[in-house]
C-alpha cells in the first residue's frame, strides 16, 4: 500500500553520464519532495564504455551487451545504498525505486521504434531488498510516442504558476525545455545539444571529462561558417513532438563538417558553446514566446559562460535556477524518477501525450519485486 508518508527513492543517469543521482523523495498532496540526494561517479573505465557505445554505431556482441546490462544495475544498486546510509533510511521505509537507467539508444523514429536503458533492476531490487520500477520510456514509444521528455509532468507540478507563462530549461548533455502556459497547458520537446558535445570536445582536446565552468570555450572564437552549418541540421527545425540523444548529436556528426578540421580547437569548443545556447534560444523564441523566466537545472547550470551566454540571448527574458523556487537543479530528475515510480504502483499514468505524441496516457515501467522472504510459502 502507498501512502503521502511512504518514501520513493529515484535514480537517474543522463546522457551526459557524469554519474548517477539518487534521490530519496516523499510526497505531499501528490508532489514529490527532496528529502535527501547523492551523486556516485561512475567509475572511469564505465564511463569510458557507456560513452564510447552511445556515440558509435559499432557492433556490441550479446555477451558484452549483457555483462554490462548487469554492471550497470550493480553500479545503480551502489548508488541507491549509498544514499540510504548517507541518510539513515532503512530499506523497508522506501516503497520503490524509480531506476531510469543509462540510455544507450534512443531511436523513436522510423518502422521499428525503439529507445533502451541498460541497468538491470533485478540486481537492483536483489541488493536493496526493495521494488524497482524501470523501463519507463518503451510503453510511450510502444503507444506511438517518442518515450522523452517525461519530465514535463513533474515541472508542471513543481514549477507552474498560475497565470504566469514559463519556460524550464533542462541542460543536460542534451537539452530540453518544458513550456508552461499561463492556461495550465504543458508542452515540451528537446531542442538539441546541451553539454554533449561540449564534453566530448574537452575530453578529445584536453582530456578533461567537461569543460569547467566554459573555461575551454571561452579561450576561442565563435566561427559563423561552423556555426550556421551546424545550425543547419535538420534536427533544428523539426517540428515537435521530437527527441534526440547522444548517439545523434555526437564527435562523428561534429567531425562530419570539415570546416571544423582547418579550427584551432579552443574556437570549436566556443562554436559549440553558442550552438547549445543558439539551439536552446531559437526553441523558446518559437514555442514559447509570451514566457518571461526561463528556469534552468541540470549540469549546464554549473557551466557559467553558457549560463551568461544564454542570459544576453534569453533577454529581456529572466534566465535562473531553479534553486531560486526551491528545487534542487543537480536532483530534478531523480526526482521525476522517483514520481514515476510512485505513478506506477499506484497504476497512474506518467507520460504526458501532448509532450511526447503518444496516442494516449499510459502506464510507464515494469515493476521488479523485492527478493521474498526466504520463509516456507504458507
Amino acid at each position: 500500500m502507498d501512502s503521502e508518508k511512504a518514501l520513493y527513492l529515484g535514480l537517474m543517469s543522463g546522457t551526459s553520464a557524469d554519474g548517477i543521482d539518487a534521490a530519496l523523495v516523499r510526497f505531499s498532496d501528490g508532489k514529490p519532495r527532496l528529502q535527501a540526494a547523492h551523486n556516485l561517479p561512475w567509475p572511469e573505465d564505465m564511463r569510458a564504455q557507456i560513452l564510447t557505445l552511445a556515440q558509435s554505431d559499432a557492433p556490441l556482441d550479446l555477451d558484452t551487451f549483457g555483462r554490462l546490462d548487469v554492471r550497470i544495475g550493480h553500479c545503480l544498486a551502489d548508488a541507491a545504498l549509498a544514499l540510504l546510509q548517507h541518510s539513515g533510511t532503512a530499506p523497508g521505509d522506501v516503497r520503490a525505486i524509480g531506476s531510469h537507467g543509462q540510455t544507450m539508444r534512443h531511436r523513436p523514429s522510423g518502422p521499428y521504434p525503439f529507445t533502451l536503458q541498460l541497468g538491470d533492476p533485478t540486481v537492483i531490487a536483489e541488493r536493496c531488498g526493495i521494488d524497482v520500477v524501470a523501463d519507463f520510456r518503451r510503453a510511450d514509444v510502444a503507444a506511438g510516442g517518442q518515450g522523452a521528455p517525461l519530465l514535463p509532468a513533474v515541472h508542471a507540478m513543481l514549477l507552474g504558476r498560475p497565470g504566469h507563462a514559463r519556460v524550464v530549461l533542462n541542460l543536460g548533455g542534451i537539452a530540453n525545455i518544458t513550456v508552461l502556459g499561463a492556461d495550465g497547458g504543458v508542452s515540451g520537446f528537446d531542442t538539441g545539444p546541451a553539454n554533449g558535445l561540449l564534453d566530448a570536445w574537452c575530453q578529445r582536446h584536453r582530456g578533461e571529462a567537461y569543460d569547467r565552468d566554459g573555461a575551454f570555450a571561452t579561450s576561442g572564437r565563435v566561427n559563423p561558417a561552423l556555426l550556421q552549418a551546424l545550425l543547419d541540421d535538420p534536427y533544428f527545425a523539426l517540428a515537435p513532438p521530437k527527441s534526440t540523444g547522444r548517439e545523434y548529436f555526437h564527435l562523428a556528426w561534429l567531425d562530419g563538417h570539415p570546416q571544423q578540421a582547418a579550427l584551432d580547437p579552443a574556437d570549436v569548443q566556443a562554436t559549440l558553446l553558442e550552438l547549445s545556447a543558439r539551439s536552446v534560444v531559437a526553441a523558446i523564441d518559437r514555442h514559447a514566446a509570451s514566457a518571461r523566466e526561463v528556469l534552468a537545472c541540470g549540469g549546464g547550470v554549473h557551466n557559467g559562460a553558457l549560463m551568461h551566454r544564454l542570459g544576453e540571448l534569453l533577454a529581456p527574458r529572466v534566465l535562473f535556477s531553479t534553486a531560486r523556487e526551491g528545487v534542487d537543479p543537480d536532483y530534478l530528475e531523480a526526482t521525476a524518477f522517483a514520481w514515476l515510480a510512485r505513478q506506477r504502483v499506484l497504476g497512474l499514468p506518467g507520460n504526458l501525450p501532448a509532450v511526447t505524441g503518444a496516442r494516449g496516457l499510459r502506464v510507464l515501467g515494469a515493476l521488479h519485486a523485492a527478493p521474498v522472504s526466504d520463509a516456507p510459502a504458507g
